[in-house]
């Protein structure tokens, strides 16, 4: 496809390489940049990324680079870092592309910022757009079928450059303009699908990880509404699409952190043996700051904080269950 521009992707992670993988399912040509030039290496002479997903074969389109001035002929750039890395890496491109897509689900430590407001500042000429939804990497790796939101901030022109180039046969995008409903639904849902691993780990049952998700969708709601995003985007794929998704099985590293640490074991330990992060620890403190900066009830994400701060599991649910009882929609429940 050589007289159309390769299409990039900044990390190559679990998440970057499905992403580079759907991408280049067609043919396309896809520049993958990957931080360990040992990664990149592997994915160029063997077409695999045994480190991140094993169980990929990567398509021959995909060219990797450990360098990120390897991304300049790309118009069209998903980055897929760590969210607490996003800024930084941003920050050394040589070149901004016109349409930057962030795929990184977080909010940024110190600062409480979004993923778009940390782009918009790395990358104030490129058009801002927000991919997410509920999926799983190796899923949407082996061309399972998926669907996402597409939050595009120059609206329905960059709607009009980006889904043509970003849609598949099993990949399909649908447009939204609210990039901080997108992103919200995100960040916060890795929270949940802490305090869902944890009840599962504490064998709780079924019901009360159902309770859960509803009870911890009203928290996503009530934070999200404060900063201006639509209940609509919450309502889906990228906000209770994912939630559902997230907080239902051991694929999520969310969930399987939670369900170690409701097992007993120590979230110290848990973090220094993984490769891969587990963004919902790094966004259960900003998150729970910025809500209490706001006088926002989320209690359930509160109770996540404690654990990750080393409070017991089941004391901390046995906290929440001894809440006082009130109205289900009442808004500071």
């Amino acid at each position: 496809m050589t007289d159309i521009a390769p299409i990039g992707v900044i990390g190559a992670g679990a998440w970057g390489t499905a992403l580079a993988q759907m991408l280049a399912s067609d043919g396309a040509d896809v520049i993958l940049w990957a931080f360990e030039s040992e990664v990149a290496e592997m994915i160029n002479s063997d077409h695999r990324n045994s480190s991140y997903l094993p169980s990929a074969e990567l398509a021959p389109s995909i060219q990797a680079t450990d360098q990120l001035s390897g991304l300049e002929p790309c118009d069209i750039t998903l980055a897929v870092t760590p969210a607490q890395n996003l800024g930084t890496v941003l920050t050394q491109l040589a070149c901004t592309p016109r349409d930057l897509v962030l795929c990184s689900k977080g909010i940024e430590a110190g600062t409480g910022r979004l993923m778009n407001e940390v782009a918009r500042d790395a990358c104030p000429e490129s058009d801002i757009a927000v991919l997410s939804g509920p999926t799983f990497a190796h899923e949407v790796a082996a061309g399972l079928p998926t669907a996402v939101t597409l939050a595009c901030g120059g609206g329905r022109a960059q709607w009009d450059r980006l889904s043509p180039a970003i849609a598949r046969r099993a990949f399909r995008p649908y447009y939204s303009d609210d990039l901080t409903g997108a992103e919200i639904g995100g960040a916060i849902k890795n929270v949940l699908a802490i305090a869902c691993g944890v009840v599962d780990g504490l064998k709780l049952g079924q019901n009360a990880r159902a309770a859960l998700i509803a009870r911890g969708y009203a928290e996503m709601l009530r934070f999200g509404e404060s900063l201006g995003a639509e209940a609509e985007t919450l309502a889906g794929l990228c906000g209770l699409g994912d939630l559902v998704l997230t907080c239902s099985s051991t694929s999520s590293r969310n969930f399987s952190l939670g369900k170690a640490l409701g097992e007993g074991q120590n979230v110290a330990d848990l973090m220094a043996e993984r490769r891969t992060v587990a963004e919902g620890a790094h966004t259960a403190p900003v998150l729970a700051q910025l809500a209490q900066d706001r006088a926002i009830a989320m209690p359930i994400v509160d109770a996540v904080h404690s654990i990750l701060e080393g409070a017991p599991p089941r004391d901390v649910v046995a906290s929440l269950l001894a809440r006082p009882l009130r109205a289900e929609q009442e808004n500071h429940a």
